[in-house]
This record gives structure tokens, sequence and C-alpha cells, in this order.
């Protein structure tokens, strides 16, 4: 039983309204108990991963409480999609932004003021009106829901000023609960983002960070655009995002792939808006496979079906890194989050923080580079390593989802020819960069050599036996694992820092990650299925299911995977339910998506199943 006006629902009430709306059995891990504390009037602090379910923990208090609750979210091009979502599973859901005109926005505000809206979606800025807020004032409200809530701590890594006015909700609306959500956040952030936004006493979720669907793999930079497209190619049907640090990469990565017969789009914050919004759209409803984007792309992506995400330059840190690649798998399916490393990322990230003014922003800026590189480079789980940056100790001896724990590289000891670089080094004065310490050690002929004399030098042409671009891994490692150090400017120069000297004198040995010719073979995720044993579904009839998918989801104007997840289909192909009561009990079939769709499904499912003619 439930009581509507104290907000207390019984277990049996939380699951039930689940199955019904969402089409879920069972409650991801922490959902139940945040919908719990929301339903009864709490304030909520919630990290959860992409793809861990947030929306859900707000959306379904919604459907079972009185009023409308307020989402802020941080884009206005994703609100549509947002409210597409959400309808589609029976919620009443709009948007309120700039992007409508006069009329529409004066039917959204009727429909709030009549209380005929579960959820309404609207940019931060809106709360520095007190008109709007004036607005909200006047109607029954059941729940602000805060999406991205990283965005208003300065010591996160995406911080909008415009989140700031959101500290007024508690003010102006004491009796209605707030809940804050992230899917990336620091002990020191979190702390922050609860002050900020003057939570009551929350409650407090920290959930893991472990995809364990997610494969993690770093590669050497080595020609960017051919290896980008290598990798796509080999995954050619999938959807995927392929990262770049500036807008020209952008185009250019972007033009490569397409040139080469991979659709792939641009988004980036140079764009017009409307070509960002249709390549953006293109990709959401499949049309496009890849799409090439800056960072400005992605934040609360909805899109369930990315199956890769390349980083074809070095993020800035690992915050950042991890909500990107988080856009992978987010329907529970593995995905590959490749990251392309090389030491000229560093030297130009180094370039754009040497001209942050604030000193305490840009040493912190420098600590968190540091951090991203050495993620890039050292000789331990990469799965490890992105959760222990957030604090969560990860046991297990072998992930069996990281190129490391896979067995795609294995550690070599690379003492000898790290002191060679690091002698060079020295020998040179410690005021030269990456390009003349690889010439020296490889004996090049070039007029600077000559003009420094550095061809009379010891450690001249010790490792002319090699190719540079070994050398350049070298150095590489060396720089991640703090064994340099790497000056400012534009022409950043290499000294030698006090772990260095410890590896230049023999006291302390130095290992770098080399690749397998080849690698053993991958494990598979470690991913507990929605359904008990192995998912072993007909890969031709997931094509017919997916060729239906995205037809319904032309004629009604949404991306496919709001008709249904990749999951759902998965599910399809594997148990071919050929009634409505078989359907119903496939994940993510809902009332709404059944009545909907169902019939659609089913006459494809039941068709597979008949005798074709000759049989």
């Amino acid at each position: 039983m439930s009581d509507a006006a104290t907000g207390r629902h019984e277990p049996a009430d939380l699951a039930a309204a689940l199955h019904r709306v969402f089409g879920f059995h069972a409650f991801r891990p922490n959902q139940e108990e945040i919908v719990r504390a929301i339903v009864s009037g709490r304030d909520v602090f919630a990290v959860m991963p992409t793809g861990g379910g947030k929306s859900l923990c707000y959306q379904l208090p919604a459907h079972l409480m009185a009023g409308t609750c307020i989402v802020v979210s941080p884009l206005i091009s994703l609100m549509k999609d947002q409210v597409d979502a959400a309808t589609a599973t029976g919620l009443r859901a709009e948007f309120f932004n700039s992007s409508l005109h006069a009329a529409q926005r004066s039917a959204v505000l009727g429909r709030l003021a009549g209380g005929e809206l579960d959820l309404l979606y609207v940019a931060p800025e809106r709360f520095a009106m007190d008109s709007f807020l004036s607005r909200l004032a006047a109607v029954r409200l059941c729940l602000f829901a805060v999406d991205e809530a990283h965005c208003i701590s300065e010591w996160g890594h995406d911080f909008r000023p415009d989140y700031l006015s959101l500290s007024r909700l508690v003010e102006r609306f004491d009796g209605v609960p707030v809940a804050a959500f992230t899917a990336t956040a620091t002990r020191r952030v979190q702390q922050d983002i609860i002050e900020r936004l003057r939570l009551r006493e929350p409650f407090v979720v920290r959930a893991s960070f472990n995809r364990p669907n997610l494969f993690y793999q770093v590669l050497p930079k080595e020609g960017v655009h051919r290896q980008v497209l290598s990798f796509v190619r080999r995954r050619k049907g999938e959807s995927g995002i392929v990262y770049r640090t500036t807008r020209d990469s952008v185009e250019s990565t972007a033009a490569y792939l397409a040139d080469r017969g991979v659709h792939a789009l641009p988004y980036h914050a140079g764009l017009h808006a409307e070509t960002r919004k249709r390549n953006q759209e293109a990709f959401n409803r499949d049309e496009a496979e890849v799409i090439v984007a800056t960072i400005a792309f992605g934040m609360g992506i909805d899109k369930s079906n990315v199956r890769f995400v390349v980083h074809a330059d070095l993020p800035k840190n690992i915050e950042g890194y991890y909500q990107e690649t988080g856009r992978a798998g987010r329907d529970g399916e593995p995905a590959h989050c490749l990251l392309l490393f090389g030491r000229g990322d560093i030297a130009k990230l180094r370039y754009f923080i040497d001209r942050i003014e604030d000193d305490t922003e840009r040493a912190a800026a420098t600590v968190k580079l540091r951090e991203m590189a050495q993620y890039a480079s050292v000789n331990a789980c990469r799965r490890r390593q992105l959760l222990g940056y957030f604090g969560e100790a990860y046991d297990e001896a072998n992930c069996g989802t990281c190129d490391v724990c896979a067995g795609q590289v294995e550690q070599v000891d690379a003492t000898t020819e790290a002191q060679m670089v690091l002698s060079a080094i020295v020998r040179t004065g410690q005021r030269f960069g990456a390009g003349h310490v690889v010439d020296v050690v490889t004996g090049a002929d070039t007029q600077k050599i000559r003009d420094y004399h550095h061809d009379r030098l010891k450690t001249y042409g010790v490792g002319k036996d090699r190719p540079k671009r070994f050398w350049r891994r070298v150095l590489d490692d060396l720089i991640a694992q703090q064994c340099l150090a790497v000056s400012g400017g534009q022409y950043p120069t290499l000294a030698v820092a006090p772990k260095g000297y410890e590896v230049l004198f023999g006291r302390e040995s130095f290992h770098v990650l080399k690749r397998l010719e080849k690698p053993k073979p991958r494990r598979a995720a470690k991913v507990k299925p929605a359904v008990e044993g192995p998912l072993d579904y007909d890969e031709a009839l997931f094509e017919e299911l997916r060729a239906l998918r995205t037809r319904l989801a032309r004629e009604r104007g949404v991306p496919p995977y709001i008709v249904f997840s990749d999951r759902t289909l998965h599910e399809m192909a594997a148990f071919v339910p050929a009634t409505e009561p078989e359907l119903r009990g496939i994940t993510g079939v809902g009332e709404k998506k059944l009545a909907q769709y169902g019939q659609a499904f089913l006459d494809v499912l039941r068709e597979w199943t008949q005798p074709k003619a000759g049989e």
C-alpha cells in the first residue's frame, strides 16, 4: 500500500511502478534507496556512473508524487531527446527554453500551471530570473532534480557560472526536496556541491565508479588519422564518438573518415547552431556512424548504444576522461574505450595551462594533467587506476577488461634506455626539447647538433639502432612517470626530476608497457546479464528488429534508442517472445511501449518463427 499524502511507498509499490512504467524487473544498485529518500521528502546527493540509471531516480518519483518535478538540464540541445525519452515511457514531460517560440512557451507554462506535467526540463540560467521563480512558486512542485551537478563546483572539471543561481532553490522553495546527480565527483567536489546547493542533511549515495562493460585501452599515437580509421573500420555499423582537442582537428578527422567511406560528422562550438543540431540528431538516429567532436559534445547524452569512444588526444584530466568514456555502453552491453597517447599532447595542454592567470587554478590544472598522463603510461590495471582516483578500491587481481589485464601489453624493463635519455638531457644542459634530445640519442646530423657540438657528447648516437619513434615513447613514459619535468612556454624544455635521478644513478628501475604483436584473447566483460544465463541471440533476427526500430523511430521523429535499447532487442532475439505477456517480460518493455510498439515487434518475431516455403 502507499500513502500519497506522506509519500511513503512500500517496496511492492515501487517495484510494480518500476515494471509498469519502465519495463524493468529490478532496480539497479542504489536506485531504490534514492527513490525512497526522495518520495519521503529528503534532499539527495548522488554520484552515479554514466549508465547507472540516474534519470530513473527522479523520473519514478515524478510519476509517484503529486506535483511537477523540475529538472535542471545543462544543454538546450539535449532537452528534446530527454523529453522524448520520458514521454515514450508514458510520463507527461515538456521542456522550456529559448528554442521555443512564444506560443509554444505559453502552452508549456499553461500545462505547468494546470498541473498537467510530471517533468519540466529547464536550463540553469532560468533560475537567475525572478519572473520564472515567481511562476514556479505559483504551482505545485514535488522535486528539483539537478543533473550534471558537478557544474556548480569550481573544483570540478566543468564549472559553469550559470549553475550558481541554483543556490537560491532551498531558500525560495523551502518545502520542496532537491536531488543533485553527477557521474563524476571527487570527495572535495562532492562537499562543495552539497554546500553550494545548501542541501539539508541529504541522503548521500556514492555509487561504484566501476563500469565493467567498458574495455579500456591505450595506444601510442602514431599517425592519428590512420589509427582512428583502422579502429572504426573494424566496428562497421556501430555507433561511436571520436574526441579531438581543437576545432581544426575535429574538422580534419571527420573529413578524413568521410573521404574513406565512414559516415562521420563534426561537432564543435564553432559550427552554426543549426549544423550542430543536425549533426547530433543524425548521430542519435543512427544515420551517422561516428561523431567527431570536442568536449562541447556529450554532456547528458542519452544515446544508449554507443559502442566505442576514442580519445585521439590526451584529455585534460581524469574526471573529463571518465565522463567521456562513460558515454559508451550506457545500455550495459560491452563497449570499447581507446586513448591515443603522445608526448606532443602534454606539451600542447601545458601551453594552454601556462596561460591561466589564476595561480591556484593553474597549479590545479597542472596536477590534473600529470595524473592523466600517468594513467596513460604506468604499468598497472587501467580500471584500478580510474577507481583509485575517485577513492574506490578495486581488489580483483585482474579486471580482464583493460589492455594491461587482458594481455595486450606487457611490462618491460627499460632502465638502460631511460638512463640513455636522462644522460643526454643532463649532458645537453637540461635546456632543450624532446625532439633535440631524440636527435642526440639517435645520432642525427642536424645543424642544431653541430652548432652546439652535441655530436661530441658521450651519449651521441647511443640509441641509433632504434627508431626515433621508440625513443619518443621512452620520453613519454619518463614524463608521465614523473622522471622528467616539462617547462612551460610554447617551446617546452626537459629537465630531470628527483625521481629521474634515482633511475639515472641506478637506484631505481624503470619499466614501460610494450604492446604484444599477438595479444592474448580478450576476456568477456564481467557484466551480470539482466536475465539468467548467457544471452546467445540470433544476429540475423536482431538486425530485423533493429531495422523495424529504425523505421518506427523515423515515423515518430525520435532517436531509435528511445523506441527500445539494443539490450531489449538482444533479449527479443534471444527468447523470441510470441505473445504480449511474453514480450512484457523482456527488459525495457513497459506498459506505454508495449501498447505503442508491441504489435509491430510481435509481428516480426512471429514471422521469424514461421516455417519458410520449402522447409
